[in-house]
């Protein structure tokens, strides 16, 4: 009934693919990409699209404060943990195999989600979203970087810049329209039952379309390194997210000290464990490669600039100035397209003529863009208008974009594929990290600028002033990004050139034994045909 085909794992899928005499195999290769885009926007929006919701949520279910907090802390803290533990099971069990494990763990949680019956049952639905997230968001990058070969990876970087940008900005306005629509009654279960047809349709597409890689040696998964990098960040990312209710406690202030004792304890244990049997949890010769150092420097303190700014534009918007969630949500739509735009036309067309000073022009545009709008809150204050504020938007969209999608190639281009899973997890935690730690700033630049109890009718100007005052702190962040920025390799390096940085072959070229399933055509007694797979290594 069906043809014997070859679907290779690793470097080699393109080549099978090709060979395909139908020529379908390229349409499956960008049919797999969509499908990982998807659920990758749809983990993007997720983590949004709750902030809009929260008054409805604490209306509906009566919620307390301590509550709301859990339902997005809770989410943020079990993604940031498991993110690193989710890209290595990737790399040992195959990364289909745990995307698929994920997509579908997140669709099942959202469900819990939107039929939660008590607000305590949210919290726990929400901390299992975050979960299952990050077993599904590490196989995104990894299954791009093990498919497509180097020279079709940039054109794939700048679709995921662009899914990057309108994840960022379009989860507002999604909550705000469904919120506003309120589809059957729903009010705010709405925005996690939307994930449902998503996930369902992920998973089954995915399990046809995209193709299974792995490591090509024997992994184990280190359970120690998955206990010392999980406590570590729970012991920094908790204080942050809690510091600011709980007015910065002495505890808190203990366990983030004490996180940079265990992150050294990790980085000794994985230095033996390496030596010992070559199965680290993180592998730290990646840091070797020049591009993947710099560029995992950079994304943390990217994260950081991110993670200030769209809190407390979020609360400048609806509290300061009293708009409405949809008319806050349709203000981010220039900034949401900008970043589109530039992130494909930085990597297809930009980043190969004039390489880092790309991503150097775009943290100072994005610099520009915050300045602009810092004139314009002081010039108009509380009389701005959206349209007013269309301008510097479209400025720091298109500085984003000339950011995203080129960091995220410059930091993988040079890692052996191998390593594409547990790299893949580094990159979204630390950017869960910097995200983190602009949410914790955000106590000292924004709060901290204002004079507390503040009384309701100075709330507006209160508010205003604090932005402005936070706003001053992003650019200079960004200004910071610029001056790291010099530490990236002027051009994106190669794959062979890391393999001979951490290790690899002398000459360049790195050989490296690529895992094949073939797939016999079989019959069951109905006659209905099937497919076995059979694994066997090529080079």
């Amino acid at each position: 009934m069906t043809s014997t085909t070859n679907a290779l794992k690793g470097r080699d899928t393109r080549t099978a693919l090709d060979a395909s005499p139908d020529g379908g195999a390229d349409r499956r290769r960008w049919i797999a990409l969509a499908i990982v885009m998807t659920a990758a926007f749809m983990d993007l929006v997720d983590v949004t699209i709750v902030n809009i919701a929260i008054p409805s949520i604490q209306r509906g279910e009566a919620a307390t404060v301590s509550q709301i907090q859990w339902i997005t802390a809770g989410y943020a803290l079990a993604f940031a943990a498991g993110l690193v533990t989710g890209g290595r099971l990737g790399d040992i069990h195959g990364r289909r195999r745990i995307f698929l494990l994920g997509i579908g763990g997140f669709t099942v949680a959202s469900a819990l989600c939107g039929l939660a019956a008590n607000p305590e049952m949210l919290v726990a639905a929400r901390i299992a979203q975050g979960a299952t997230a990050a077993l599904m968001v590490p196989q995104v990058l990894s299954i791009v970087h093990a498919t497509f070969p180097a020279h079709e990876r940039g054109k794939v970087f700048g679709l995921f810049g662009a899914i990057v940008g309108l994840g960022a900005v379009s989860g507002p306005l999604l909550g705000a329209l469904l919120i506003e629509w309120n589809p059957l009654g729903l009010e705010w279960r709405a925005i996690f039952l939307i994930n449902l047809p998503v996930g369902v349709a992920g998973l089954l597409l995915g399990r046809r379309f995209i193709t299974e890689s792995k490591a090509p040696h024997a992994l184990k998964l280190d359970l120690v390194g998955v206990a010392l990098v999980t406590g570590g960040l729970l012991m920094l990312l908790y204080p942050l997210t809690r510091g600011h209710e709980l007015d910065w406690p002495l505890w808190g202030h203990a366990l983030m000290a004490g996180s940079l004792v265990v992150f050294a304890a990790l980085v000794a244990y994985e230095r033996h464990k390496t030596a010992r049997d070559g199965s680290p949890l993180i592998e730290l010769s990646l840091f070797k490669v020049k591009s993947f150092a710099a560029g995992i420097a950079v994304q943390t303190v990217f994260g950081v600039a991110l993670g200030v700014f769209f809190l407390v534009w979020t609360l400048y918007l609806q509290t300061g100035l009293g708009w409405s969630v949809l008319k806050a949500g349709l203000t981010g739509v220039p900034f949401s397209v900008s970043v589109s735009v530039a992130a494909g036309m930085s990597v297809q067309k930009l980043v190969p003529r004039f390489g880092r000073k790309v991503l150097q022009a775009g943290a100072l545009l994005m610099a520009a863009g915050v300045l602009l709008y810092l004139w314009e809150s002081e010039r108009y204050g509380l009389a701005i208008t959206p349209w007013q504020m269309a301008l510097p938007l479209i400025v720091m969209g298109a500085g984003m974009g000339l950011i995203v999608a080129p960091l995220t190639d410059a930091i993988l281009s040079g890692v052996p594929r191998e390593h594409a899973g547990s790299a893949s997890g580094l990159i979204s935690t630390v950017q869960q990290m910097g995200n983190a730690l602009g949410l914790g700033l955000v106590a000292v630049v924004f709060f901290g600028a204002m004079d507390e109890p503040v009384v309701p009718a100075e709330i507006g100007p209160a508010f205003v002033d604090a932005f402005e005052h936070a706003l001053g702190w992003v650019a200079a962040v960004l200004f910071t990004i610029f001056l790291l920025m010099f530490a990236l390799p002027r051009h994106p390096v190669t794959a062979e050139h890391a393999a001979h940085e951490v290790g690899g072959a002398a000459e360049g070229e790195i050989e490296v034994p690529v895992e094949v399933e073939v797939e016999r055509a079989v019959t069951d007694g109905d006659g209905a045909g099937d497919t076995e797979r059979e694994p066997q290594l090529a080079r």
